[in-house]
């Protein structure tokens, strides 16, 4: 057997023997993943509700709305030190008979400044992104979901599910933030993507099973694609700006459209019952897929024909999803049910083949239906019953 084989056999082994990783696949240059947690200081021992995460590149900093908390806290990527931002509102709300406190719940990193939607209060707020002070806000007439900063226009894109809208927030003035618009919509939004360059906001009708192309300066719905998620409906979003192909999750599956030739599927790939949100590095050719019922984070690559390769994947815990992913290749998944943030990180080998128990690891346990239910449960706090099923 050749060296690079027997290293190959080897590092698999290594990988599966000490519970880091399960690979797929054997590309030549093969992930191994360790995980840890990070908890999050003062979280209730109830945990925490948390849905969209979003990650500062410039600053290596992943900011995390903590509903239930009042707070956003502000992981330092480099060391995982952890900053408790608070003061935001919260409010009780019924769900299903059951009542539970909302607030903070998603993020956009914009110029400088950092935008926060809140289910609490309905209202958008600005935070400074090296200062960490809170600013100017604005109330919508509908609580907030995800949030997208789009360069090009100095807006803010609000999806709000409850009104079948989007809200447009004008960014441009640092002291005043002011709603611009409103897109009015068939259904309830859900996931969003910006191609800044061509133009383009993505987002997904979950409700009707529909992908929709938004023109940025016209605001007009320009075209409309069947993406095939069933009764679940389409949910998370990302795009690779140089290829032009869109990322598409279902329920269980990532799918890529080619959006230059009219939302033509190109390729899919089964990731795990449970996906949300995802999250693309372009610079890595990388997708990053966490499936809350699976309990596993999947790693994939994509080629330049709209090929989807499984690279690695990361056993989590039940309810872990939403996942957004560093330059390095390091992600970070919510786990409500524990008020921690999860991170599934690459080991890299050396020819001494260093051993991945030199990592830091965390034993992950626990009674995984709970979890889920629990952060499934947690999400859809403030929405109408209409919107049952629906990963807010």
């Amino acid at each position: 057997m050749a060296r690079r084989d027997r290293v190959l056999v080897l590092v698999t082994l290594l990988a599966v023997g000490c519970g880091l990783t399960r690979v797929r696949t054997l590309p030549d240059s093969l992930p191994q993943l360790t995980v840890h947690s990070i908890a999050l200081p003062g979280a209730p021992a109830a945990g925490v509700f948390m849905d969209y995460l979003a990650y500062d590149r410039a600053r290596h900093r992943v900011w995390v709305p903590a509903g239930n908390t009042g707070s956003v806290y502000v992981v330092d990527a480099t060391n995982d030190e952890v900053t408790r931002v608070g003061g935001f509102p919260t409010t009780e709300v019924e769900r299903r008979g059951t009542r539970r406190i909302v607030g903070p719940s998603s993020a956009t990193v914009g110029h400088d400044v950092v935008y926060v939607g809140n289910r609490g209060d309905s209202r958008v707020c600005s935070v400074d992104a090296v200062s960490l002070r809170v600013g100017p806000c604005i109330t919508l007439d509908s609580p907030p979901d995800g949030l997208a900063y789009v360069a090009s226009a100095a807006e803010v894109w609000v999806t709000t599910p409850r009104d079948k809208s989007i809200m447009v927030i004008d960014v441009a003035t640092a002291d005043t933030l002011t709603v611009k618009a409103k897109i009015s919509l068939d259904g309830q939004p859900e996931g969003f993507a910006v191609d800044d360059a061509r133009g383009v906001f993505y987002t997904n009708l979950e409700d009707t099973d529909r992908t929709l192309t938004i023109d940025i300066t016209s605001r007009q719905v320009t075209r409309t694609w069947l993406p095939g998620c069933d009764v679940d409906g389409p949910k998370g979003l990302a795009v690779d700006h140089g290829l032009n192909f869109l990322f598409v999750a279902c329920r269980d599956r990532v799918m890529v459209l080619d959006a230059g030739h009219d939302g033509k599927q190109l390729s899919s790939i089964e990731e795990g019952d449970g996906l949300d949100n995802i999250d693309y590095v372009e610079s890595r050719h990388e997708l990053y897929a966490a499936a809350a019922r699976a309990a596993r984070l999947t790693i994939v690559r994509l080629d330049t024909h709209g090929g989807l390769q499984a690279l690695a994947t990361a056993s989590t815990v039940a309810g872990a999803r939403n996942a957004v992913a560093t330059d390095e290749g390091t992600a970070y998944l919510t786990d409500s049910a524990e008020g921690k943030i999860l991170v599934v990180a690459p080991i890299t080998l050396t020819p001494s083949l260093r051993s991945p128990g030199t990592a830091r690891q965390t034993k992950l346990g626990g009674d995984d239906t709970d979890r889920y239910d629990y952060a499934h449960s947690a999400c859809n706090g403030y929405t109408d019953p209409s919107d049952a099923g629906h990963a807010h």
